[in-house]
């Protein structure tokens, strides 16, 4: 075993911890900073840094086992930057009267699968935004009153004040990125 292999060895395995940095510091300073950049930018720079980290990923993890890594890696990352939308500050709070409810029925393919039903709401607020919700909870109907949380420089979406939780995109997120590791830690070991 030559000196370099254990190095390669083990750069696998670190990928999905400093890729989980650098994506979750990305996604706070698009989503929070002071000075965040556009929508593109943003978009383009997380795009880079997910696909960039799946790239050196795959380097010394070679075979099934980097594939699946990798797409479980990049996953995971997509699952941080959800974690982290949905813990961004959103410091105004509206009281506002639904307008009208959107119900629309999204088919599923396959076998067993089942359709998803999407709810929309028009909403009348106090100085016009926000002036619509998605992914609203099914309960609600046209005349009802809702507390909006929402950002004022609309970098992320409006939510029902209190709704939003980021257990389930973080647990999601530790989940995918600790099987990236394994995968990457037991490849490249079965390679050395």
């Amino acid at each position: 075993m030559t000196q370099e292999e254990p190095q390669v060895r083990w750069l696998g395995a670190a990928v999905p911890a400093v890729a989980a940095v650098l994506v979750y510091a990305w996604a706070r300073w698009c989503f929070g900073g002071s000075e965040a950049p556009s929508a593109t930018v943003a978009l383009v720079g997380g795009a880079a840094l997910v696909l960039g980290a799946a790239a050196v990923y795959l380097l010394p993890v070679r075979g099934a086992g980097g594939l699946f890594g990798a797409l479980f890696l990049a996953l995971g990352l997509l699952s941080i930057v959800v974690a982290v939308e949905q813990t961004a500050v959103r410091g105004e709070v509206a009281v506002c009267v639904v307008r009208e409810v959107h119900t629309k029925v999204e088919p599923s393919f396959g076998e067993g699968a089942t359709e998803k039903t999407v709810h929309r709401l028009a909403l009348d607020c106090p100085g016009g935004y926000p002036d619509e919700l998605k992914d609203a909870p099914p309960s609600v109907s046209r005349g009802a009153e809702l507390r909006i949380a929402y950002d004022a420089g609309r970098r992320v979406s409006p939510a029902v004040a209190g709704a939003t939780s980021p257990w389930k995109p973080a647990l999601s997120a530790l989940l995918l990125l600790g099987l990236s590791t394994v995968l990457a830690a037991g490849r490249s070991r079965s390679q050395a």
